[in-house]
């Protein structure tokens, strides 16, 4: 029901004017209720059809007084929900100048000081259980890993003069997993300020996208670094100090994803900004991220049986101890590639199970933490390393 006053209308119009209320049933369906945002992560329902109200061969529109519309709500009420009286500005559900006057479990009375399409909407601040404890167990596990990164990078930091733990690759793989999971948890806690704004989401999908692929770069060059090391039979840190020029290795590393998503935006640039600000799974444009990925394994795959293949003929001419530390590297390295590369390949078949989406966000989360373990808690020179801090920070406590 539509209370308006026509007849102060048709004062300022010569006194002629008409009004015209149209129920649009299924507009709902496309004009839905996520696109009206709020500052809140609120989950929101549509209560009413669209309703589009006008003053057809009126020329002066201007509402002498507010319009008053009475709608009956399309399904029952949540008593805890807030009811919004919204207009739709071309691309977004807003409340300017439409108030609730009154509401009930039925109806709702909104006060409009303008004509346009309007609709209800219904907030509930009450988001679904599992999605709620999925997320709080995503922050406690991202945390977890951004906190062994950091910890893995200081570690390569103090060692790197005494021991070959911190090769650049590891270095550099370390910093490109930090700053992509410390942007994917930022944008995730704050997604609902930064979805309305389409361009802002493209651009940090973009971001997240040049360093998700870098991540993968730079293990592909530490497992090139591992198999010229074997090849060349020579002490690992001598083998480190004469790897490719860092200019090159940067120029692979982060010019490479760079490139990738360049070319990926300027042949789909509608690609970017999903829902959760990442690449959309329209046409199969996340294969511009899984490509990339699934080339990388493949790769990896070939140079370790390659550097198995030689070193089982060449293992009987080193000496015991280079041996070993051949076969260990080769381990790690691989188990490495694994972590990082298996939980992108799980990715695949998330969507319909919550078990593997569940494994998914474990594994991807925690290849910090497999990484400061592999690299720094479990090698043999680093902890030395550790034991001689620990004596230091003992010692020089006892003396205050």
């Amino acid at each position: 029901m539509l209370d308006i006053d026509l007849i102060g209308i048709a004062k300022n119009n010569n006194g002629s004017a008409a009004v015209a209320l149209t129920t649009l049933k299924t507009m709902s369906s496309i004009l839905h209720a996520d696109f009206f945002h709020s500052i809140n992560a609120t989950v929101k329902t549509m209560m009413s059809p669209v309703l589009s109200a006008s003053l057809p061969k009126t020329h002066n529109k201007a509402l002498k007084s507010p319009a008053k519309f009475t709608i009956k709500h399309s399904q029952e009420a949540d008593p805890l929900g807030q009811m919004s009286c919204v207009y739709w500005n071309g691309s977004a559900w807003l409340v300017d100048g439409c108030d609730v006057t009154d509401t009930n479990s039925t109806h709702t009375i909104c006060t409009c000081v303008h004509f346009s399409t309007f609709s209800l909407i219904m907030q509930t601040e009450r988001p679904p259980e599992p999605e709620q404890a999925m997320t709080l167990l995503n922050r406690i596990l991202v945390a977890v890993g951004l906190g062994s990164l950091t910890l893995a990078l200081l570690t390569f930091a103090l060692c790197h003069k005494k021991t070959t733990v911190a090769t650049p690759a590891r270095v550099n793989l370390c910093a490109s997993l930090l700053l992509s999971h410390l942007l994917f948890l930022l944008v995730q806690e704050f997604i609902h300020l930064i979805s309305p704004h389409k361009v802002v989401c493209s651009v940090l999908s973009g971001v997240l996208h040049v360093l998700f692929l870098s991540s993968f770069a730079w293990m592909f060059l530490e497992t090139i670094w591992l198999l010229r090391s074997v090849l060349r039979l020579k002490e690992f840190r001598s083998a480190q100090n004469s790897g490719p020029h860092w200019g090159y290795q940067c120029l692979v590393g982060y010019g490479a994803p760079f490139a990738v998503v360049a070319i990926s935006a300027g042949l789909v640039p509608e690609g970017y900004g999903s829902d959760k600000c990442w690449l959309k799974f329209d046409k199969g444009f996340v294969w511009s991220f899984l490509g990339p990925v699934c080339c990388v394994l493949g790769m990896n795959t070939i140079i370790f049986f390659t550097i198995l293949i030689h070193l089982r003929s060449a293992i009987s001419k080193m000496q015991h101890a280079n041996a070993k530390l051949n076969r260990t590297l080769v381990f790690k390295t691989l188990i490495q590639t694994v972590i990082i590369g298996a939980p992108w390949i799980l990715g695949f078949f998330t969507k319909d199970s919550d078990a593997l989406d569940i494994i998914f966000h474990v594994l991807s989360s925690q290849q910090g933490t497999f990484i400061f373990l592999l690299h720094c808690v479990l090698n043999q020179e680093v902890q030395r390393e550790y034991w001689s801090w620990f004596r230091k920070f003992f010692h020089a406590n006892r003396r205050q």
